[in-house]
């Protein structure tokens, strides 16, 4: 079941090819999406580093590896972003599900969207060490806040695509060993000077799921989207703003 789900969630959160012929079980891939957020983000991290071996400026660099997490996973965060920024965008509450239900884009959904792309351009065209590292974690810590949505908001559309997640994850202990799998990773870099990053992740992500699910009431497959997306862009941003520190002068 372990393996067959594994293999679900890399054919359900990217498009990385999964040979057809295995019978995938999709009921629980919500539970290993944050490893497969890690994944995505160590081979985003070989492509920079194949990137700067050519020589290319960090600022392209960056700009390519929005471009390829945009493209490997097929916009289905950022589309769940966009449609969330056009839900909030109407005054009243009991509207929200109906806007983001709406094939069109609004205003404010391409507004939402554009910031995020340009965010996470920007912060990793800053960040000087542990690129790889860094897009590692903002995936992962994506995906375990998406997990924290799952687990402790009602799901507000019972016949939506993202229903079944609910059942995968009905608790919140269960997202124990997701958050358990990044803070280890965030302990990778030894020497102290970045001390800082194993304590950001699990409070972005868990804040973004609880602000979310505050403004909707809850959480539908579009916040799920959203959740990833911001926390992604915004631990990228508190890296840049955290490299350097070091706990041995303070």
């Amino acid at each position: 079941m372990g393996f067959t789900s594994f293999f679900a969630a890399i054919a359900f959160y990217s498009r990385l090819p999964v040979p057809a012929r295995w019978a995938l079980q999709f009921e629980r891939v919500a539970c290993f999406a944050p490893l497969v957020g890690i994944l995505l983000g160590s081979g985003l991290g070989g492509l920079d580093w194949g990137l700067a071996s050519l020589g290319m400026p960090v600022l392209s660099r960056s700009a390519v590896l929005v471009a390829v997490w945009l493209g490997v996973t097929g916009g289905l965060h950022l589309d769940g972003a966009i449609d969330a920024a056009d839900g909030l965008a109407v005054p009243d509450a009991s509207r929200r599900l109906t806007v983001m239900a709406e094939s069109t884009v609004g205003a404010f959904g391409v507004m939402s969207g554009a910031l995020l792309l340009l965010l996470k351009a920007a912060a990793l065209s800053d960040l000087a060490d542990w690129r790889w590292l860094g897009l590692s974690l903002a995936a992962g810590w994506g995906r375990w806040g998406q997990q924290v949505a799952i687990a402790q908001y009602p799901y507000l559309k019972p016949m939506g695509k993202g229903a079944f997640h609910k059942a995968a994850i009905p608790q919140l202990w269960q997202t124990l060993p997701s958050l358990l799998l990044l803070l280890g990773l965030s302990a990778l870099p030894l020497g102290l000077q970045q001390p800082a990053w194993g304590l950001i992740g699990a409070p972005i992500a868990y804040g973004i799921a609880a602000w979310f699910g505050a403004q909707f009431g809850g959480h539908t497959g579009d916040t799920y989207g959203a959740v990833v997306e911001w926390t992604e862009a915004l631990f990228l941003l508190m890296m840049v703003a955290l490299q350097g520190w070091d706990l041995t002068a303070l």
